[in-house]
Order: C-alpha cells, then sequence, then structure tokens
C-alpha cells in the first residue's frame, strides 16, 4: 500500500488471502515517497516467489500502475476511498492505464474482492484452491438463501426491525 492509512482498506484482502492459506507479505511502499524501495520490491517480487500483487493506493494512486510497469506479475489495484472526491480519482488513476501494463482493478475501497481475486488467479495452478473457492461459494450461497428463507418468515418490515437489533 502507498500509506499506513490505507491498511483498513487492504485488511481484508489479508484476511482473505489468509482464509484460504496463500501467504502474504504487507508492505508501505509509496510510489513518491519511497520510489526507489517500490522499482526494487516490484523487480525482485517474482524472483522472491511472488505470483501475485495487490497494491492499494488512494488519490493519485500511481502505485498499482508503477508497480505493473515493473514486473510480469498479476497486479491487482485497490482503489482507497479519498476526503476529496470519495475514491473516484484513486479509481480513475488505477483503472486508466496505458496499453500493454494492464492493472485488474477492483471497486472503491474493496480489499475483499481484491484478495479473491487473487486467490482465483493462483487457483489457475492450484486444484485445492479451486476446491476451497468453490466451498467458499457454496457458504455464500447458504447465507443468502438463509437471510431470503427469513425474509420471507418474518416480512420486510420485521426482518428490518431485526437487523436494526442486530446492529
Amino acid at each position: 500500500m502507498g500509506s499506513d492509512s490505507d491498511l483498513p482498506t487492504m485488511q481484508p484482502a489479508v484476511a482473505m488471502l489468509e482464509r484460504f492459506g496463500v501467504g502474504t507479505e504487507v508492505r508501505v511502499l509509496s510510489a513518491h515517497r519511497t520510489p526507489l524501495e517500490m522499482v526494487a520490491f516490484a523487480q525482485q517480487a517474482r524472483g522472491l516467489g511472488f505470483r501475485v500483487i495487490i497494491a492499494g493506493a488512494g488519490g493519485a494512486a500511481h502505485l498499482p500502475g508503477m508497480v505493473a510497469s515493473l514486473t510480469t506479475l498479476p497486479v491487482i489495484g485497490v482503489p482507497v476511498q479519498t476526503r476529496a472526491l470519495s475514491g473516484v480519482d484513486s479509481l480513475h488513476s488505477i483503472v486508466q492505464m496505458p496499453a500493454g501494463i494492464p492493472v485488474a482493478t477492483v471497486a472503491i475501497g474493496n480489499g475483499t474482492n481484491a484478495g479473491l481475486l487473487a486467490v482465483q488467479i493462483l487457483a489457475t495452478a492450484d486444484a485445492s484452491l479451486v476446491e476451497a473457492l468453490a466451498a467458499y461459494r457454496a457458504e455464500l450461497h447458504g447465507q443468502v438463501c438463509a437471510k431470503d428463507a427469513r425474509l420471507l418468515e418474518l416480512g420486510s418490515a420485521a426482518y428490518l426491525k431485526a437487523m436494526d437489533r442486530q446492529a
């Protein structure tokens, strides 16, 4: 991430990777404040055994694109929400990469999907991750079906009241 203030956005990616047993390394590497360290990391990542990089940044959000320009590893960009433009600035910066240097980009603030996308990329060469992803999706399916059944049972007004009590 470009700053430690980005950690709340990036922690769900870490949690998702850990859930699937994927090793992580969490770093603060700023494209603007520590450019030499960022370059060294990006250039050495493949040799160090990295297979996917998730890079989150806000504002100018140059980190994902700069990292992608320095490695052939897949890079997933996470736009971090900002005060000035609510993260739209970050999203536009990350998603508008020039042809030839792609960055996969998730929604503003969505570290969870960044982690899942990284797992899906890794699953192309790991059958155990394929099985774990299928189990995760089945779990999500079950959660939504249970919510639907409860909504049908209670009706919308009572369901909303029950949700308010849980919050």
